[in-house]
């Protein structure tokens, strides 16, 4: 198992965890209607995410996404991790809150409402694997 090799690899495969997570039937709508604007900073790769709820979801998509802090949102919760630790945590192999207590998810903002949302996003778990087993295999933990 290996890290993301550069930038443009991690952001291809997170940009797949996005869509999957915002397209999907059960999930997507549930995270836009939780309502949860996220940063995400991963400083291995100099790289920013922030996420929030779809204003209108008539394209399938219940996310918005963009790698910027160019945003007109405001984030709840506001998460640094390395990029090794997202991909560890989205194929449900790194527990967010024993990262959060060994500090290698530092975060701010409304913690709490952002933990609220792993129960929702369980079922990505498996299909970011089977994609990783797929088309990045050096990526599978």
């Amino acid at each position: 198992m290996g890290s993301p090799k550069n930038a443009k690899e991690f952001r291809e495969v997170m940009d797949h965890v996005f869509e999957m997570m915002s397209t999907d039937p059960d999930m997507g709508p549930k995270l836009r209607d939780a309502e949860t604007p996220q940063r995400f900073e991963f400083p291995d790769l100099d790289l920013v995410v922030n996420i929030t709820s779809a204003a209108d979801n008539s394209d399938g998509n219940n996310l918005v996404w963009t790698w910027s802090d160019d945003v007109d949102w405001e984030p709840d919760v506001k998460m640094t991790m390395d990029s090794d630790t997202a991909n560890k945590y989205f194929q449900g192999k790194e527990n967010v809150a024993m990262a959060i207590a060994r500090r290698r998810i530092k975060t701010s903002g409304n913690v709490k409402k952002a933990l609220a949302l792993i129960p929702i996003t369980k079922p990505v778990y498996a299909m970011y694997r089977e994609y990783l087993e797929a088309e990045h295999p050096d990526l599978v933990a």
